[in-house]
This record gives C-alpha cells, structure tokens and sequence, in this order.
C-alpha cells in the first residue's frame, strides 16, 4: 500500500491539501487544542469558534489585501448556491437602487403626496423598469459560468438573462477561447447610451474546460461614479483562489464555491467541503444598500425574490456568518491553510503562491508542447489555465488515452482522468500539488512520448 507521499495527486475535487494541515487536523478532530472536545463537536458560538472565524478572516484579509469597505462571508450550499444567491442578492441591490431614485423622483414633483400614493408611483415605476431594463450579463467561457446563467434564466427568465459573451460561438461549438473583447454584447451603461446592468457574472477558471481569465477584462473597469455608469462585477474564482494577486477592488462580489459532488471546492486550494466564501463590498449591504421591503419584492414576482434568508448576503454580514450553523472543523482547515501561506511567504503574500503555480503550470505545458505529436492541449493558447491543464492523448485515440492513464497508476499518478463531460485528461495543479510531483509527472509526459 503507497504512503501519502509516495502518491500525486492531479484531482480537480477532492483535491489534495497539505500533508501538514490534514495531520494537524486529525488531531483537532480529536481534541483540539486539549480541551477534551473535537472540531466537529464544539458550539458554532462559542469563543474558540469566534476565533477560529475571526483568524480566518484576518489570514484571507493579509494574503488578497482585501479593503476595509469588503466583507468575508462563509456560507453554505456551494456552487449552484452561490448561483442563485448572486441572482437574488444582486437583483434585490438593483431593484432597490432604483426604488430609491424612483421614490427621490416622486417627492421632488410631489412634496405633499400621500405616502400611500407615493408607494403605489414608485411601484408602477419599478414593475415598468424591471419589464424593459432588467439584465444580467454573463460571460459564459465554460461549464461552470454556463450552469450560472442557466440557473439565472430559471429563476428570473430567460428574457432577463443577457448573455454577452458564449466562448462556443468562436470556437466551432465548444469551449476553449475566449473572443475579443469588442466582441462581447454587454448591457450599454448610461454613459454608453443604455441603463447598465444588475452585474456582469464570469468564472475565472473553468475546471472543466481548462480556460482561465488571464487579467481582468478592460471592458469591466470602472468607469464613473453614477450608479448607472457602475458595473457590478460578480467573480467565481473557485478554483484558482489565492493562487495570484487579484485588485479586490475591481469586484463586487468574489465567491468559492464548495464541491457539491462536482470537481468545484475551495478543499482545492484552501479547506475541504462544506465552506462557501463570499467578499462582499459593504456599499451593496445595509445600511448603504438596504434590502428592498418583501412585499414589493413579492409584488413585482421576480424569480421568488426575496430569496432564502440563508442566501441573503445582508443576513448573513449581519450575523458575523454565524445565521445558521457553521461547520466549525471545515472553517479551521481552510483557516489553517490560509495561516501557512501567510506564514510561508510573509510580506510577499499571495505572490509568493502564484510565482510556485506559475513555475509548475510551465513545467507541464512545456513537456505537452514538446511532443505535439503525442499531446495536444484543448483550450487556446491565449487562454490556458494555470490550475486545470486540458489535454487528449493522440488526438483522443481511445486505446492510446487508456494506455496512458494505466500508465500513470503504476507510477502512482493519479487523478489525471478529464471531467466525464469532455473526456481526455485534466491535470490540476493546485497550490496543494508540490513541485516534485508536477517534476514526477513531467517526467512521465517524457517517458510517455518518447516510448520509454
């Protein structure tokens, strides 16, 4: 039977963490910190829970150098939770937005209305917004973007729903490019002649697909400070989270989402599953951006608003993530992972990891590039994943791809199999993954090629 170490481990969920943090975790598991009791056993309100919550806070908050105007929510319910909260929280942002102009507009061209008259304008106007302005972009580069606008079309309709960017239409059907940006068909802000948006939504790397942003795109910067100039920028970074410095300040709301059963978890690079983290800008939170009162909300019957109280951003803020009940073991690993990177790399913070992610992602696209012959990489070039690294075996031959993978077990690889949707292999190079074994598997892609 191999030890730990004598295994590499390319899973993309569950995915390997540090030998180092599982150990430490097992005895927490146990009694933690000799206090006769286990991580999973202790109170989600007790002090040492509060410290576990606010240490993880503290580490996230170092590592992204996160702005004192964020708020770091962990939550439940993963990804497709996470789906529908941005649809509901950013929707709610949006309607109240505009409830506030719309009520300001009302009493300036009627001082002495009736309240009652007033709400019953301010409906009317809103019910007529929401019916013709209404839209959420998405950006749909992969597999996981595109369970996003899906769920959005579910919840709101379609005919709200604005898909402003489908990667497949410039790549014969399937995912693997991203298009020029002047190509995209975003929802025109005012200054460009429109209304603007609820929030432009894009996944920063797709698992599945091996595609990932490689900067922020130009066309989502900030461009005024009206609101109707302002893009709400919602991000998944779910699988390459703390794996390079990111300007927080260009989104609205950044989210890891947990493995709900799919190859999708924050366990990839920082805890394992059950924690869903969101950083939330604190203007789209009361009391700067309260939440629009439930009766409007029901009587304008959009998508169920309002939605879950355990989906609701403002609850949650409010609660310190503790509404409903944390899963306090789950929350220490991501925390302790977070504290050893913090520790590793000192003032370098989160660049120190990605100097490590970048080395190894080119150490593997080195040696498939060598061998074009036996290897050929899926996504584009211009759009490779640092952290999901696509790729078929002799253009996919059935026999050849099996060899391979048979290949790879007897030399303790594993987890190179791709996603049951597009076949061929993944390797993922999480933060978790050392240099040695991504040094293994190089070795292997030579062997491999070259009939050794």
């Amino acid at each position: 039977m191999p030890s730990r170490q004598e295994v590499a481990y390319f899973g993309a969920g569950p995915a390997p963490l540090p030998t180092s943090v599982v150990e430490a975790g097992g005895k927490a598991f146990v009694n933690y910190n000799d206090c006769g009791l286990g991580l999973g056993e202790i109170s989600h309100r007790s002090p040492t829970a509060n410290k576990i919550l606010a240490d993880a806070k503290a580490n996230l908050s170092t590592l992204l150098d996160i702005p004192d105007n964020y708020e770091i929510l962990f939550m439940q319910a993963g990804g497709s939770g996470e789906f529908s909260a941005v649809v509901h929280n950013l929707v709610s942002v949006w309607i109240e937005r505009r409830r506030r102009r719309a009520e300001a507009d009302i009493l300036k061209a009627n001082p002495g209305a009736e309240k009652e008259q007033v709400d019953e304008q301010v409906f009317q106007r809103l019910a007529k917004e929401v019916d013709e302005e209404l839209k959420l972009d998405y950006l749909v580069t992969g597999s996981w973007s595109l369970k996003a606008s899906q769920e959005a079309a579910r919840l709101v309709g379609s005919k709200y729903v604005n898909v402003a960017l489908d990667a497949r239409k410039a790549n014969n059907g399937k995912f693997g490019k991203i298009p020029a940006e002047d190509t995209w068909s975003l929802t025109p802000t005012k200054r460009e002649g429109g209304k603007g948006s609820a929030f432009v939504y894009f996944c920063d790397n797709e698992t599945v697909d091996g595609v990932e942003f490689q900067s922020f795109p130009k066309s989502l910067e900030a461009q005024g400070q009206d609101e109707e100039d302002e893009r709400l920028v919602i991000a998944d970074m779910s699988s390459n989270f703390i794996s390079r410095k990111v300007d927080v300040s260009k989104y609205a709301v950044i989210f890891v989402r947990e493995l709900e059963n799919h190859p999708a978890a924050p366990k990839r690079d920082i805890g394992v599953t059950g924690i869903t983290i969101a950083i939330v800008r604190k203007d789209l939170l009361p009391p700067q951006t309260a939440t629009p009162p439930p009766a409007l909300l029901h009587r304008l019957n959009i998508g169920g608003l309002p939605g879950p109280v355990v989906f609701d951003y403002a609850t949650i803020a409010k609660n310190n993530s503790l509404y409903n009940t944390l899963p306090i073991f789950n929350l220490w690993i991501a925390g302790q992972v977070m504290a050893d990177l913090v520790s590793e790399f000192g003032a370098q913070k989160v660049t120190g990891q990605e100097q490590i992610a970048d080395k190894k992602a080119a150490l593997i696209y080195g040696a498939l590039d060598k061998y074009p012959e036996a290897y050929q990489v899926v996504p584009d070039k211009s759009v490779r994943s640092r952290m999901n690294i696509c790729f078929r075996v002799y253009s996919g031959d059935d026999a050849k791809e099996k060899e391979f993978l048979a290949g790879a077990e007897k030399r303790l690889l594993q987890g190179l199999k791709g996603h049951r949707s597009v076949g061929g292999m993944r390797a993922s190079n999480y933060n978790a993954v050392p240099l040695e074994n991504v040094q293994k598997f190089v070795q292997y892609l030579e062997d491999f090629a070259t009939g050794q």
